[in-house]
């Protein structure tokens, strides 16, 4: 199933994912189950970020977000965690 994670970042801790991006990256490319994903942007600014990850179920999705290092690093303000259906692209 797909599941869509939309993350809104803490005011003022665009240095938290700076420092934490390359972990995040790297964990994306090793857990094989991200199917598309980006920041939010205010202006020129990472503000949160679009994850849509295809997973078994809803507790997949949520083990993989817990594990993410941009949640271990205190990043995120909030996390909403939705099944999500694909219908065009």
């Amino acid at each position: 199933m797909r599941v869509a994670l939309i993350c809104i970042d803490k005011p003022d801790h665009l240095h938290v994912r700076q420092e934490n991006r390359a972990a995040h990256l790297a964990y994306i490319e090793a857990t094989g189950v991200v199917e598309m994903a980006g920041p939010f942007l205010d202006g020129d600014s990472m503000c949160g970020s679009l994850v849509v990850l295809e997973v078994e179920n809803l507790d997949a999705a949520k083990a993989w977000a817990a594990e993410d290092p941009y949640a271990k690093a205190g990043l995120f303000a909030s996390v909403d965690i939705r099944a999500w259906k694909k219908v065009i692209g």
